[in-house]
């Protein structure tokens, strides 16, 4: 169903009713939208905020939720932080010297830059394991 935006009241940045959020608000408070069925409000751009007499549609504009229909966010599974580090893991380690890095390695390359050009690697950039460790999760 297509969201019709004039319909909606909109409030500037420090006239905004209380329980009414934005989502980076919500994920602050650990919260999920849960059953809200859309934005209830625009949040005014700051442009607009200087002209009252406009309707905001500007791209900065924040759309509102509301607080008392927010959900707590759920937390993942064991089996899906596995699954997880397991495609991370795909994205972190190099194919040819198969040394997993902290950070995810260029699909263009395909390996690390040390095996693609000799550039050395900064020993604090690989992910080492002192010890056997039965699980190592990234998320």
């Amino acid at each position: 169903m297509p969201r019709n935006d004039a319909a909606l009241p909109e409030f500037d940045r420090s006239t905004v009713p209380e329980g009414l959020v934005t989502r980076r608000q919500l994920r602050e408070m650990q919260l999920s939208p849960g059953d809200n069925e859309g934005p209830v409000a625009i949040l005014r751009c700051r442009l607009c905020a200087t002209r009252p007499q406009w309707s905001c549609r500007h791209p900065t504009r924040g759309f509102l939720l509301r607080v008392d229909l927010a959900k707590p966010k759920r937390t993942p599974t064991l089996a899906q932080e596995w699954a997880l580090d397991r495609a991370m893991a795909a994205r972190q380690t190099c194919g040819q010297c198969r040394r997993r890095f902290y950070i995810c390695l260029s699909k263009k390359l395909g390996c690390c830059l040390e095996c693609f050009d000799g550039t050395p690697v900064h020993p604090s950039s690989l992910m080492t394991l002192s010890a056997p460790v039965t699980h190592r999760l990234a998320a």
